[in-house]
């Protein structure tokens, strides 16, 4: 389940590792917006990601209020065409966790954490440290400010996001990411920032295609 952020790259990376064949990322976007909810990446980023890492990528529009609909049936053409199960980047919601574990179990397939329950500083760490490097595309601006937005995932951000309080890896929803490098990556993915906007608390920063 492939959000573009870098948990996602890093649960793929644990799981391939662990033996795990993973032969499809999959990803809901806000059909009315053309992006990943929250992260704000543009589907053609997440295409970007796909090839570089070399899978397949199922990019699925949704609105929010569809969003089990779809899962359900994508869950279901899933376990038709073979697939035994799912690999999730999820750290320590437990309510988010259960919501997916629940609805992928019950289509029959097999429910995969690699970094569930470990701390969130030792995962960024790992990150980083094994060559991972993704950029801020969100922040939500009562815990982090707009200054975060572009930011890179470095040693430097391991030690200043310490320093604020939030969760290092912004689980609770205090920052998402763009993944464009590491272990899972054929090669690094072009980017270029774009535009930022402030809507509903979050401030966004837009990613197209280009030079890092």
């Amino acid at each position: 389940m492939w959000s573009g952020g870098k948990d996602s790259a890093l649960a793929l990376d644990r799981a391939r590792r662990s033996g795990i064949d993973v032969a499809r990322l999959i990803s809901f976007y806000d059909s009315a917006t053309g992006r990943v909810r929250f992260h704000a990446t543009r589907v053609e980023m997440l295409e970007a990601q796909g090839a570089a890492i070399g899978i397949d990528l199922q990019a699925i529009p949704t609105s929010w209020p569809g969003m089990e609909a779809n899962l359900s049936r994508e869950l279901s053409s899933l376990r038709a065409e073979g697939f035994t199960g799912l690999v999730f980047g999820d750290i320590h919601l437990v309510d988010v966790r259960a919501w997916y574990e629940e609805r992928v179990t019950a289509a029959g397939l097999e429910h995969v954490e690699p970094i569930w329950g470990e701390p969130p500083e030792a995962l960024l760490r790992d990150f980083i440290s094994s060559g991972g490097r993704a950029v801020l595309t969100c922040v939500e601006v009562a815990k982090l400010d707009e200054s975060w937005l572009g930011r890179v995932t470095d040693k430097l951000f391991a030690s200043d996001i310490a320093k604020t309080g939030v969760d290092a890896c912004g689980e609770n929803g205090e920052y998402h990411s763009f993944a464009y490098a590491g272990p899972v990556f054929t090669r690094p993915v072009r980017w270029m920032a774009g535009e930022r906007r402030v809507e509903a608390g979050f401030a966004q920063l837009d990613l197209t295609g280009g030079v890092p």
